[in-house]
This record gives structure tokens, sequence and C-alpha cells, in this order.
């Protein structure tokens, strides 16, 4: 079982980034953890391909108008008369598209809302990151092979594209108690001629842990810990748990200590639970209400960031905190012009 993972370096650089954006947060400006992954509210978000043909492209269009059906937000293709979508390159100098999908590398996975755009990540080259000739979304072996289930697939990457996270990794779950972290007492490692750790000869299985570490994830464990184990942040905003979620993972058995478990997927994972449907229109409402609390929320960081040193932390603290800052200003001006 391959799961979905970005790059190391990616995590790393999103991880310093994160504790900057949270130490600001502390001293009141929540807006910068809370809204500033997402899109602004009745945003045209565009998508653009790097590979694959014009069959494969309107197909992951139409997979997506479930999610755009349920939220105050557009996806843009770029569908021309003749059937064509838009398209990017990896030369590009100026972004095609806020989300840039690719079918070429190994996996699935996504950059998680504006993550997307933000030229910070993978700022030092590389294949994945929110640079204009960088990839942000992958559906790995899409245009020679897609998966039975490629609609759920597609539907769960674009959902982290628009700031969804992993339902195992909801604190409201049950998850982080239901998993089987550890071996079996007295397992011994044992793997197959793929290299898959597998249970031993008395029949002992080898826990999350081990399985991941070997094919043909190779996970050491803060990987695990970091793609797996549940988050409790305060910036996340935490729906009651959802089994048949589509952002729920499909785990073999031996990864929960009982049968049937509170956190296996109980949907098909196919289709949009309503808790996903609800979930959309939580972060992207269509209430006026809504749009003007995040409104004000934007403004409130602007004004701070309008204060210099003494507003957002780092101001003054080198060019990375820096490239932060000016990040956290751009996208907090973005929803504020996009929610009048």
């Amino acid at each position: 079982m391959e799961l979905e993972s970005l790059p190391d370096e990616v995590i790393a650089e999103i991880e310093v980034r994160d504790r900057w954006r949270r130490a600001t947060a502390a001293d009141g400006l929540e807006f910068l953890v809370t809204d500033i992954g997402r899109w602004p509210l009745g945003r045209t978000v565009r998508v653009a391909f790097l590979d694959g043909d014009d069959q494969l492209h309107a197909d992951i269009a139409e997979a997506t108008e479930q999610i755009t059906g349920a939220c105050n937000l557009t996806l843009d293709f770029g569908q021309n008369g003749a059937g064509t979508f838009r398209r990017w390159t990896t030369s590009d100098t100026v972004l095609a598209a806020e989300i840039r999908v690719s079918f070429d590398l190994p996996g699935f996975f996504s950059l998680v809302g504006t993550d997307s755009t933000d030229s910070a990540i993978g700022a030092g080259g590389g294949p994945v990151g929110g640079n204009p000739g960088q990839r942000s979304l992958n559906l790995g072996r899409f245009a020679v092979n897609r998966p039975p289930t490629w609609e759920g697939t597609v539907r769960h990457e674009f959902l982290h594209a628009l700031g969804f996270h992993h339902s195992h990794q909801n604190m409201r779950g049950t998850c982080e108690g239901e998993f089987r972290w550890e071996d079996d007492v007295g397992y011994v490692p044992t793997q197959d001629p793929a290299g898959v750790f597998v249970p031993d000869a008395q029949g002992r299985r080898p826990g999350i842990y081990t399985y991941l570490a070997g094919e043909p994830n190779k996970w050491p464990r803060a990987k695990v810990d970091h793609n797996l184990r549940t988050v409790d942040a305060p910036d996340l905003v935490a729906g009651p748990f959802d089994t048949k979620s589509v952002m729920l993972y499909r785990f073999p058995a031996f990864f929960y200590k009982s049968t049937p478990s509170s956190c296996a997927p109980s949907g098909n994972g196919q289709n949009l639970s309503d808790g996903d449907k609800r979930g959309l229109d939580l972060l992207y409402p269509h209430t006026m209400g809504a749009l003007a609390d995040r409104q004000a929320r934007a403004d409130a960081v602007l004004e701070s960031l309008g204060a210099g040193p003494e507003g957002v932390p780092g101001a003054n603290g080198g060019d990375l905190a820096e490239a932060y800052r000016s990040r956290v200003e751009e996208l907090a001006a973005a929803q504020a012009t996009g929610v009048r």
C-alpha cells in the first residue's frame, strides 16, 4: 500500500513557515492561520495540466463538480470551444494557474490551499512547490492507467487543494487510539520478496511504524507521525469526525486495534459525504454575514502589517521572515478584496 505524501524537503519548508505563522497568531492575529490557507470567497481558482490528454482533463474537471457545487468557489480548467484545457510547463516564469496538475511523478499528493502559490515552498528548485514551473497536485500514472477508484482520488486531492486535511488526523476522531502504531509483542521483522513487512512465522504482525518503514513507502517514524497522527492545532477548522468522508484513508485491517474499527471508512470513498459538503460550506460560505466576518479579520491583519516593526513579528527579521510577512500581506489583501 503506497500512501500519499509530499516530498520531504517541501514538508520541511512548510513546517518552518507554519511555526512562524503560529507564533505570530499567538499575538492575536488568528487570521494568519485560520483564513490565509483558504482561497478568497467567491474566487475563481484556475487549474492547468502539465501532461495527459483532453479526455483525461475533461474527466477530472467533471469529477470536481461535486466540490464546486457545494461551496462559494469556482474551479476554472480553461476549457475552450475545441475541447482543450489549460496547460502549464516546467519552464513557466508566470503562474499559468493556481493549481498545477501533473501525472508524471509517483503517487498522489497536493499542496494544501494557498500553499499552491506560495513561492517560499520549493524556492530552492525541485519538481513540487508554489512557483510557476512546479507541480502543486499530482495524480501519478493517471495518464497511462487510472485506478478503478480514480474519481475518489481526484476529489480527495482537490479537497486538499482547497484547504482540507485528512480525516484520520481529526482531533475529534478515534484514529489516534485505534491505530496499531507498534508491533505485536515479540514480532520478528519479516519481509516478503517485494520488501513489504508481513506477519512473522508465528503470525505476529508488524505495527504501522514498521510496516511503513518497508516498501513501497520507506517512511521514517517522523514522517509517519506527520502524515498519520492526530493534529490538535488551534488553526485547523475541525468538524465532527466523518467515517464517510473521501478524506479518510482506507487502510488494511491490521492497521486497527479492533474489527470493525470506529476509525475505518464507512462510505464508498468515491463521492463527497454530507460532512464533506458541510465542510466546504464552512470554508467557503455563501452568507453575507460570513463574508463580512472574513473581511473584518483580513482588514485587521492589514492594519497590523502597516504598523511596521511593531506589527507582525519578523518584519525586520531576515529575508525568510520578510518573505513570510510579504506573503501574509498578499493573502490578507486578497481576502479583504475578495469579500467586498
